[in-house]
């Protein structure tokens, strides 16, 4: 049960704007306390605690359950009182360098498995390259060794893609998570620049 709490639930502002990811158990706590209400993504109707543990889940639908009640998990929660959208920033750091880079060799184009990845300096430490979403990459390990302390120019080995701060969205928060009734809410561009669909 702690893995379907554990599931990402597509937060909406109150003018049904993606502004977040959260959990289940946290989407439902707020449906609980008033301050959110779950979103039906078949007939957008909107549902408060009540009505909403008063439905029975079909056989094919993930649920939670109690001594008492069996309750379906929500998919999309939009808040009742909040209308802004968040400017979120991808913090810069291994995990998201790796989801940037779609868990492939930014040199050679070779996906070895996480444990065969490293995080490499385009412009090398060496030669006072920091540490930055435009002079970071992944290499596999034998590119990284190849490359050395040199340049992709100096290496003759052109980078697949220049490297860019990620924007963030709410497809970013999730960790590649692709839930369908989402595309009724977030837009087509979101799920192909986020996720390489």
């Amino acid at each position: 049960m702690s893995a379907i709490l554990e599931r990402p639930t597509l937060v909406l502002n109150r003018n049904w704007q993606p502004v977040g990811v959260a959990s289940v158990a946290r989407s439902l706590t707020k449906v609980f306390s008033g301050t959110a209400r779950i979103v039906d993504p078949l007939s957008y109707q909107l549902y408060d605690w009540e009505d909403w543990s008063q439905l029975v889940p079909n056989k094919d639908e993930p649920f939670i359950s109690s001594q008492r009640l069996r309750i379906r998990v929500p998919e999309v929660v939009t808040l009742v009182n909040y209308d802004r959208v968040p400017r979120n920033t991808v913090t810069f750091s291994r995990r998201n360098v790796f989801k940037r880079d779609n868990y492939t060799c930014q040199y050679c184009g070779a996906r070895p498995g996480s444990e065969s990845l490293t995080i490499d300096h385009v412009l090398p430490r060496a030669q006072g390259g920091e540490s930055s979403w435009e002079n970071c990459v992944l290499a596999c390990v034998e590119c990284n060794h190849s490359k050395a302390n040199r340049t992709p120019d100096q290496a003759k080995m052109p980078l697949h893609a220049i490297p860019v701060r990620p924007r963030w969205s709410p497809v970013y928060a999730a960790r590649r998570v692709r839930i369908e009734s989402w595309a009724k809410f977030i837009s087509e561009a979101y799920w192909d620049t986020e996720l390489g669909a």
